[in-house]
C-alpha cells in the first residue's frame, strides 16, 4: 500500500476503535502526555496515536493495519528504560502492552514460568516463591519493570554476575511480526533447532518484532544468603578488590560498588548503615548452602581486609541484607533529591579496567564542571554513573550529553561497548558508529530488513542510518534525540 493512501488520523482511530474499547485508543494529546517519554525523560515526542490492546489478536490487527499503510510502531512496555527506546515517534502508534499483566502458568517441575509481557519483574519470583523458587534477574526498577521490556533490553541486575541477563534465562517467547503474524522462537525445552534467534531478539529494542508472551526459567531459592559491606578509602581500591574477588575462583550472586557521592545519598534515603566517610563501598554476595556461604564469607571477608577495607560488616539476618541491598536499589532515586537533574549512564567495560576508567572519569567530571555520581555491576563491569546536572542552566543539558559520549568512548577505548542493560534507543545512537564500523552497521540494517522490510518497527532507534555514519563521527558534540530521528523518507 502506497503511504499516500493511508487514512487520516480520524479514520485511523476508527479503524482501531473497531476492534479496541473505544477508551483504550487514544488520540487527544492531554491523554497521551505521560506516554511522550520513557526513564530518560530529557528526550520526549508526542506519538500520532496510543493504543492499549488486551488480546494477542488486537496486537496482530494494530500491526496488520499499521503494515497496510507503513505507519511507525513502537512497543511500551512500563517504560521504565533508560535509552528512549520507547520514546513514541510523532508520525506513529504507540502500541501499549500494559494490559498483558497476567502470569499464565507456573510450573515448579521444569521450573519455568509463562508470562505475558506486561507482568512485572519482582511479581514473577512473588509468585514463585510458594513453589520455592524465584527469577534471577533482578534491575533496580524490579517493582515496576515489565518482563517484556526486559527482553527488549536484554536487563541484567546486581545478580546478573552469577545468574546471568535476561537472554540467559529465557526459554521461549511469542512474537508478533511486522505483518502481524503470530510466531514462536525457542521452546520450553533446554534447546531448540536452527540458529539461535532467542539471542537476536533479545536486547533487539522492538526493532524485529513485538513480544507478546515470554517463558523464562526459575531458580531454587538459595539455603542461605549473606552480604558483606566493605568500605574503602578509595575507588582504586574497591576495583582492585573486585578483580581479586573474581581471582580467588569466587563468583558471588552480586558484586556491586557505590562512590561516596552515591553512598551519602543513598544513605540519607535509605538507612541502610552505610559509612558516609567511605570513598568506595562494595556490596559482595554469597549465597548456596549454609556450609559454602559460612566458607566463602570468611574467606571474601579477609580477602577484602587484605586488599585494603577500612572497615567489613557482614548481614546477620534477612532483613539487614535486605536493607544492604536496599540501600543499592535506592540509589537512583536517592541521587534525584541532591540534584535537580540526573543522566543515567550506562556502558560496560572489562573488570581490570574499573580503577582507571573511574580515575578518568574523576577528570572528566573536573573538565566539564558536573558532578557523578557512581552506582554500578562492579562484578561484570556494568558501569552506571549518574552525571548531576540543571537542565533549567542554558547549555547544561548539552554538556553534559557531551560528558556521557565521552564516558561510553572511554568505555569503547578501554575494550568495553556502549551498553550493558540499558540499550541504544537515541541516547546512544551517536556512539553506535564508535563501536561498529560501516561493515557491520551494514550486516545490523540486513538483519532489520530480513524481520522489517519497510522498515516501521521503532524507527530511528537502535542502529544509525548509513548515510548519517561519517556525519555522527565528525560532529564536535551528541545529536539529540530529535536529530537521529528519522524523517519519512529515511527509514532503511
Amino acid at each position: 500500500m502506497n503511504q499516500s493512501l493511508r487514512p487520516d488520523k480520524a479514520a485511523l482511530v476508527e479503524l482501531f476503535r473497531d476492534f479496541i474499547e473505544p477508551q483504550y485508543v487514544i488520540n487527544d494529546e492531554e491523554t497521551q502526555k505521560p506516554f511522550e517519554c520513557d526513564g530518560l525523560s530529557v528526550y520526549c515526542d508526542m506519538p500520532l496515536i496510543t493504543v492499549l490492546p488486551e488480546t494477542v489478536e488486537q496486537v496482530c490487527e494494530v500491526m496488520r493495519i499499521c503494515y497496510r499503510y507503513q505507519i511507525p510502531v513502537v512497543a511500551r512496555g512500563a517504560g521504565t528504560g533508560l535509552c528512549a527506546g520507547a520514546m513514541p515517534n510523532p508520525d506513529g502508534v504507540l502500541l501499549v502492552l500494559s494490559r498483558f499483566k497476567h502470569i499464565l502458568d507456573i510450573d515448579p517441575l521444569a521450573r519455568s514460568a509463562r508470562l505475558q509481557p506486561g507482568v512485572r519483574n519482582l511479581a514473577i519470583s512473588e509468585a514463585a516463591s510458594q513453589y520455592g523458587l524465584y527469577y534471577g534477574p533482578d534491575p533496580s526498577s524490579q517493582i515496576a519493570c515489565s518482563i517484556g521490556g526486559n527482553v527488549a533490553e536484554n536487563s541484567g541486575g546486581v545478580h546478573c554476575l552469577k545468574y546471568g541477563l535476561t537472554t540467559h534465562n529465557l526459554l521461549k517467547v511469542e512474537m508478533v511480526t511486522v505483518e502481524g503474524d503470530l510466531i514462536t522462537i525457542g521452546s520450553e525445552g533446554l534447546d531448540s533447532n536452527g540458529f539461535d534467534l532467542m539471542a537476536l531478539i533479545t536486547g533487539s529494542e522492538g526493532l524485529l518484532g513485538v513480544i507478546t508472551e515470554v517463558t523464562v526459567k526459575l531458580l531454587p531459592s538459595p539455603e542461605k544468603a549473606q552480604v558483606i559491606m566493605a568500605a574503602f578509602d578509595n575507588v582504586q581500591t574497591a576495583g582492585d578488590a573486585v578483580g581479586g574477588v573474581i581471582a580467588k575462583g569466587i563468583i558471588p550472586a552480586g558484586l556491586e560498588m557505590m562512590d561516596s557521592p552515591a553512598i551519602i545519598a543513598a544513605e540519607a534515603f535509605a538507612h541502610a548503615g552505610y559509612p558516609t566517610d567511605a570513598q568506595a563501598l562494595l556490596l559482595c554476595e554469597l549465597d548456596g548452602s549454609e556450609a559454602e556461604v559460612q566458607e566463602q564469607i570468611a574467606e571474601v571477608e579477609q580477602l577484602f581486609i587484605e586488599l585494603g577495607a577500612t572497615t567489613t560488616r557482614v548481614s546477620q539476618s534477612e532483613a539487614e541484607r535486605a536493607l544492604l541491598w536496599k540501600g543499592r536499589k535506592s540509589a537512583f532515586p536517592a541521587v534525584g533529591r541532591i540534584s535537580p537533574d540526573y543522566y543515567c549512564m550506562d556502558g560496560t567495560i572489562p573488570r581490570s579496567q574499573l580503577a582507571h576508567v573511574l580515575t578518568e572519569m574523576q577528570k572528566l567530571s573536573e573538565q566539564y564542571g558536573l558532578r557523578v555520581a557512581n552506582v554500578f555491576h562492579a562484578g561484570d563491569g556494568n558501569l552506571h554513573p549518574l552525571i548531576l546536572f540543571d537542565a533549567n542552566v542554558p547549555g547544561e543539558l548539552e554538556r553534559t550529553e557531551e560528558f556521557g559520549s565521552r564516558i561510553l568512548e572511554l568505555c569503547v577505548k578501554v575494550g568495553g561497548c556502549i551498553t550493558g542493560e540499558h540499550g541504544v534507543g537515541v541516547e546512544k545512537i551517536r556512539q553506535m558508529t564508535i563501536q561498529f564500523n560501516d561493515q557491520e552497521l551494514t550486516q545490523f540494517h540486513a538483519i532489520k530488513h530480513a524481520f522489517d522490510p519497510i522498515g516501521t518497527l521503532n524507527p530511528g532507534k537502535g542502529i544509525p542510518l548509513l548515510k548519517r555514519c561519517q556525519e555522527y563521527r565528525t560532529l564536535d558534540r551528541p545529536q539529540h534525540s530529535h536529530d537521529s530521528q528519522p524523517q519519512q523518507g529515511d527509514l532503511a
